[in-house]
């Protein structure tokens, strides 16, 4: 009798026990970022290569709003380098080089926050705001030409998908792809002669390097 009691005890005991061990542990807390970003962007296009900089501020975990600026050489598609036989490097019918100054206002917007863990985390954005073009004579030194350097009034802005690498909460670093769109207000900027845009659009590759507090 004592035996049975003894058991009767012991058995429940077993499975509650079991049933402890069977448990799920509980869910790992998503990481917790500084609100705050400011980096350079290094920046690839069809234009060629640019510089900018921004500034970033996360409202919740998946929409952070920023503000960027960069500079960049916008080339129209009609461009073709040559190579003469002594090595010099010149664009057939070219009239102006130009340079793109946009300031641009955004809300990034982060994906697949539950499925990927905080080593990728991918986002698209979308900017928009004014943009100062800048048009320098191609048949002068480059540097020498800003003297006679002229100010076309834009706007424009861009798309993009791009992601922050790493579970590091001081430095920012990432990659994205953006397509910028910029309309030039009156007659249009002549970078071939007597070809005159108003509208056009460049692809970037941008890497940006920065600190977040």
């Amino acid at each position: 009798m004592k035996a049975l009691l003894i058991l009767a005890l012991i058995i429940p005991f077993g499975f509650t026990s079991a049933q402890k061990i069977g448990e799920l542990a509980p869910e790992k807390q998503p990481e917790i970022f500084p609100n705050n970003g400011w980096g350079v962007d290094v920046m690839f296009g069809e234009g060629g290569f640019g510089l900018g900089t921004f500034y970033r501020r996360s409202f919740s975990q998946n929409i952070t709003g920023f503000i960027d600026f960069s500079i960049s050489e916008t080339k129209d598609e009609k461009e073709f380098e040559y190579v003469d036989y002594f090595g010099n490097v010149f664009t057939p019918f070219k009239e102006n080089r130009a340079f793109l100054l946009p300031v641009n206002i955004g809300i990034q917007y982060r994906l697949f926050t539950e499925g990927l863990t905080e080593n990728l985390r991918p986002y698209v954005s979308i900017g928009t705001g004014p943009t100062l073009v800048i048009t320098t004579p191609y048949d002068e030194e480059f540097f020498s030409s800003f003297g006679r350097a002229r100010a076309h009034y834009a706007a424009g802005g861009y798309v993009g998908f791009g992601a922050n690498f790493g579970t590091s909460k001081s430095n920012l670093i990432g990659l994205n792809v953006r397509y910028y769109y910029t309309h030039v207000f009156g007659d249009g900027i002549e970078n071939i002669i007597n070809q005159f845009r108003k509208n056009f659009g460049h692809f970037y590759l941008t890497l940006y390097l920065g600190v977040m507090y």
